[in-house]
């Protein structure tokens, strides 16, 4: 096996190994919280501020940076949550805005750092702005939403159409105009190109960062400004075995995505860089994320990161599917800083996709070994610690609007939003004391937070393992990285930074293949692999058996790069 330079090692590699003294967001490990089904502390079935609060311990436990908490805020919880009737208060059925400090605050004794969801593209229609903005055509917040005249045959002014189905124009009696949602009817769209709303929303970040928090998570950021023009959009050409909804069948290039939004995100870092060092990250929705992802974080005025629906879509993981979602970061020095997720409350778990006729329980281990390996920051959706499988939701429970709508084309996001089982020897699995807002799958009881503790080798401790044995390998958090020649199965690549290089290697297929780096026996020590932190001398294995890997870590500067 001869040595790889870098510049024949596949791409992906960074212009530069990143040094110490970045950001703690840089490289950061950040937990997800849902905060409907993460413990219930009120009896009414849905899980609230203290809850998350009770069990802060629990995620403090895990090794991570910090939390990200969906929304919490005041909501008529159409979408729930996501449909904001209050940017700046407490949803009651969550608790207070003194259970929020709180929480802040023993974040802040756990050494936890906390992200919350900002939804700056659409409120719910039952905010006080869309009241004011519906009542007519000359009130003070008449243009603070997407308002637009029918046509003359009375259609709606263009052929957009949202994500949840149908039209993306409704009809409204009091001002004779349609009014524009990308999501649900009750979700109306900001108009993001008036600056009274952009100075609204700023002051709305300003009360949550003079409440202590450490960042925020924007959501759907690529739908908050449209085309003024209201310019139809071209058809997707998608042929019809790929699409569920109308939304598929068009090119969203005039209804989101506008070249306006950079500099709204410009006058959002500003504010945030006066309360020191603060943490943005764009969610970016689309079938072409990458050059709004990198316009997003472009330079030091943007935002600090970025993550896409690569792998939360994803039907299946390949090697070619990790090598062209990583290879698009790291080619340029001004570039953002990428993160990535595998679960989260909008897609189906990944274990459910991925892992087909495999052991659940090794690929979820596999799969934590290789996101925490990835270049970048790593997202972990409540659960992911435990290895739970999408949860089997019957249509009579389901919640999600889209879900229902789609119904039984897709898994939808109910699956992923069941309750965290806690204990497997309670009612309810220690989420709550009545029945849940969505039904525990009993499946998941035997993946309880408590049914693990006391075997190193679940899940949930490989996680632990893994998660403070990064923190002390700096090629692992901050490093560059560089894909290695594998196989078709195989997805092997190099981190590294200064002196400290690390390979990690990973069997995606479903038959043993052979594979390992160059060097002489005696050059690498195992680190890790899927069963948590390696024995001290332990052999690197010839063999990987399918969804198995690993970390290698060079005893000696290997120069040049490594080759399998």
């Amino acid at each position: 096996m001869s040595e790889l330079s870098s510049a024949q090692a596949a791409p992906g590699g960074s212009p530069m190994p990143e040094q110490a003294g970045e950001p703690w967001w840089k490289g950061a490990v950040i937990y997800q919280i849902y905060p409907r089904s993460y413990r219930d502390t009120t009896g009414d079935g849905i899980g609230d501020l203290n809850g998350i609060c009770e069990k802060l311990d629990h995620v403090a436990s895990l090794g991570v940076d910090a939390i990200w908490l969906s929304p919490f805020f005041t909501s008529p919880m159409d979408d729930y949550g996501y449909d904001v009737a209050d940017y700046c208060g407490v949803d009651p059925i969550f608790g207070t805005l003194e259970d929020f400090d709180a929480l802040v605050e023993k974040a802040r004794r756990l050494g936890l750092k906390v992200i919350i969801d900002q939804v700056y593209s659409h409120t719910s229609d039952e905010h006080a702005w869309f009241t004011e903005s519906r009542q007519d055509r000359a009130n003070p917040k008449a243009d603070w939403y997407v308002w637009a005249d029918a046509k003359p045959d009375g259609s709606p002014p263009s052929n957009w159409q949202s994500v949840f189905g149908g039209p993306a124009w409704q009809w409204d009696g009091r001002r004779k105009q349609y009014y524009m949602h990308n999501f649900l009817t009750s979700q109306p769209d900001l108009n993001l190109h008036n600056r009274a709303v952009q100075d609204a929303l700023l002051d709305a970040a300003r009360f949550w960062l003079d409440r202590g928090v450490d960042g925020f998570r924007l959501d759907a950021i690529n739908f908050a400004m449209h085309d003024p023009k209201l310019t139809d959009n071209p058809p997707s050409g998608l042929p019809m075995d790929k699409v569920t909804r109308p939304f598929d069948m068009q090119c969203h290039v005039n209804s989101m995505s506008q070249p306006q939004i950079p500099a709204f995100l410009e006058r959002i870092r500003a504010l945030l860089d006066t309360y020191g060092v603060r943490f943005t990250v764009a969610e970016v929705v689309g079938a072409t994320p990458l050059g709004e992802m990198r316009a997003f974080t472009e330079g030091s005025k943007r935002l600090n990161s970025a993550y896409s629906f690569d792998f939360l879509y994803a039907k299946q993981l390949t090697v070619g599917t990790v090598e062209s979602s990583l290879s698009a970061w790291g080619a340029t020095v001004d570039e953002g800083w990428p993160s990535w997720a595998f679960s989260n409350h909008d897609a189906p778990r990944a274990i459910s996709r991925w892992a087909g006729e495999h052991d659940k329980g090794q690929v979820a281990r596999t799969l934590m070994l290789l996101l925490l390996s990835l270049r970048g920051n790593a997202f972990i959706y409540q659960g992911e610690e435990l290895g739970l499988p999408q949860a089997d939701v019957p249509f009579e429970a389901l919640k999600d609007p889209e879900a229902i709508e789609n119904w039984p084309n897709t898994l939808g996001r109910d699956g992923a939003r069941t309750p965290m089982p806690w204990s497997d020897d309670v009612p309810f699995c220690g989420f709550s004391e009545v029945d849940a807002w969505l039904p525990v799958d009993p499946a998941h009881a035997g993946l309880s937070v408590a049914r693990q503790e006391g075997d190193p080798g679940s899940c949930l401790n490989v996680t632990r393992a893994l998660l403070k044995l990064r923190q002390s390998v700096p090629a692992l958090r901050l490093g560059s990285q560089a894909f290695l020649h594998g196989s078709n199965t195989v997805l092997a690549f190099e981190r590294r930074v200064e002196n400290d290089l690390v390979v990690c290697a990973f069997n995606l297929g479903n038959v043993d293949a052979s594979w390992r780096p160059a060097g002489e026996e005696g050059a690498w020590e195992i680190l890790a692999t899927q069963d948590g932190r390696a024995p001290t001398g332990a052999a690197l294995p010839g063999r990987l058996v399918p969804w198995t890997g690993y970390w290698a870590r060079a005893r000696r500067t290997v120069s040049g790069g490594v080759s399998g």
